[in-house]
């Protein structure tokens, strides 16, 4: 039978982890209802077993009733967004994650100190549409870079800081930063991305290579998951993401003798033991 190797740093980080056990403490009160702004975090087989023990989607602030407890997820939102909330009379519990909030000190120092600020990250994620909330709360200029073409909004800045999305690809975090340096007198960077992000890269830069197939357990939603599998694609082309167990293929591992499995950060054990179990009876 074929070897398989699981990453030694798969599954939840330390943030998720804690937005799971706040949201988990909270259902178990049954007084009133809680209610998470978004899914809670990037997984949504997770998502939906919080759902069935009570936990509800805020679709719309205009459903909150007084006293509602509402969850900041591990994304964080923006201080406009909070202040927002507690005006309707409910109770935050915030989730966000701490390497998150080191991010919003990093914008709200480098905004202060007078830098025109880069977010590298993706545009439309929730924790980047939260550090530019307190990039505009602080009065600050600034620019997401997504991909090289958006640097053109860089160019002519004198003065200039960096921070990252904490999932960020490291590798485009250098190369960003190395550009930025070519133009501008001063540069400032405060590297956000957080360990289990570098730990989790690592791991699959050293696993891909040495297996035949590589499988990328978590969200399709989930930025980190998605980065590992873009890193894991271009060094293996056996390389495949999936969120369940069902989505696996018998064909995948036909001849393969190593398979490496790994799962991003929003992913639960139970998902990743499904999958090797699944895994298992294909090989059969």
């Amino acid at each position: 039978m074929a070897e398989m190797i699981v990453a030694q740093h798969a599954g939840f980080c330390f943030g998720v982890k804690r937005a799971i056990n706040l949201a988990e403490e909270a259902l178990k009160d049954k007084k009133g209802r809680i209610l998470s702004i978004g899914p809670l975090i990037h997984n949504p087989q997770e998502v939906k077993r919080l759902e069935e023990k009570g936990l509800r989607l805020l679709k719309d602030d205009g459903e909150l009733l007084q006293g509602d407890k509402v969850i900041v997820r591990s994304h964080g939102i923006p201080p406009q967004k909070e202040k927002e909330l507690l005006s309707k009379g409910v109770q935050i519990i915030d989730a966000t994650c701490p390497f998150v909030k080191a991010v919003h000190e990093a914008v709200i120092k480098l905004c202060k100190e007078g830098y025109f600020v880069v977010i590298v990250g993706e545009k439309n994620h929730p924790e980047v549409v939260g550090a530019l909330g307190y990039l505009q709360e602080c009065g600050g200029r600034g620019v997401v870079v997504e991909n090289k073409e958006d640097l053109r909004e860089v160019l002519g800045k004198d003065r200039v800081g960096v921070v990252a999305q904490t999932t960020q690809n490291e590798q485009f975090f250098k190369e960003v930063v190395g550009e930025i340096a070519l133009w501008t007198r001063e540069l400032k960077v405060i590297n956000t991305i957080c360990n289990a992000t570098s730990e989790r890269q690592e791991d699959v830069y050293s696993l891909a290579p040495q297996v035949d197939v590589m499988i990328i357990i978590g969200g399709k939603n989930s930025g980190n998951t998605r980065r590992l599998y873009e890193i894991a694609k271009s060094l293996n082309p056996n390389s495949y993401h999936i969120e369940t167990s069902q989505e696996l293929k018998r064909e995948w591992f036909e001849r393969a003798k190593r398979i490496g499995i790994t799962a991003g950060a929003s992913t639960p054990d139970w998902i990743i033991e499904e999958v090797v179990s699944k895994i298992r009876e294909l090989l059969v």
